[in-house]
């Protein structure tokens, strides 16, 4: 059986202090969840966040990760460097990147390896567009988007990997898709993968929803037995819409 994962996007919001406050009133909330639960917040609010991590049950997270260790990439940040205030997961390949910073599949998989690399665990995200949904060419998107972003890593370390399915149309909009339809591209998804890897490998991998699922809708769509979780963006910005959540 997959565990559940659900993560927290936070996207750029939160000051240092801001993320102080909404972690002190999660960590109680959360204590007893029976997923993985993590935080992804801004890279100035990493190492507060760290602080308050310790000892609890819910894991750090980066917004991305660059594949070089070191050197002139103004506005990146290492795996080395995520690891030193105890990074564990990192998002890679967010819809946001690859439409409005040109993110690339290729830069994708290299962000992914060095994730990896590092013993940090990548999210990798794929999604398609309202345009590609409507043209129905969703299926050959996703499946495209995820076998590059695996290109070239190894059996034994791809089922670390978190795939997290999000459509872009869904995204910040208040659209979501149904859970069926959600769990329907999920398992294309996991099929992309078997086709690579085989059956066994691909029911290893957990794959999260990440098309605005929040307390109104995460018992629905945790209920789909492709569904391993959830990118929660809106919802995690907020303690107890969060929570609800976690304890869907």
């Amino acid at each position: 059986m997959r565990k559940p994962i659900i993560a927290g996007n936070w996207k750029m919001n939160k000051t240092p202090a801001e993320a102080e406050q909404l972690v002190t009133e999660l960590i109680p909330l959360v204590k007893d969840a029976k997923c993985d639960v993590v935080v992804c917040p801004p890279y100035v609010d990493l190492a507060v966040v760290a602080n308050l991590l310790s000892g609890t049950n819910i894991k750090l997270g980066s917004q991305n990760i660059h594949w070089a260790p070191k050197g002139a990439f103004t506005g990146e940040v290492s795996a080395d460097m995520l690891l030193a205030i105890g990074v564990s997961y990192a998002i890679v390949g967010h819809s946001e990147r690859r439409q409005y910073f040109g993110e690339t599949d290729e830069f994708v998989n290299k962000r992914a390896k060095a994730a990896l690399e590092a013993n940090i665990t990548p999210i990798i995200c794929v999604g398609e567009t309202l345009d590609q949904r409507e043209k129905g060419v969703t299926d050959t998107i996703v499946s495209k988007q995820t076998v590059a972003a695996l290109a070239g890593i190894e059996a034994d370390e791809v089922v670390k990997v978190v795939i997290a399915y999000e459509p872009i149309w869904a995204i910040g909009t208040g659209k979501t898709a149904t859970a069926d339809d959600a769990n329907t591209t999920i398992k294309v998804i996991r099929d992309a993968i078997e086709g690579v890897y085989g059956k066994s490998i691909a029911e290893e991998i957990r794959i999260q929803y990440g098309g605005s699922m929040k307390p109104s809708n995460a018992a629905e769509l945790m209920a789909m037995p492709e569904i391993d979780g959830g990118l929660i963006g809106g919802a995690s910005l907020k303690s107890e819409d969060f929570a609800k959540v976690v304890n869907y």
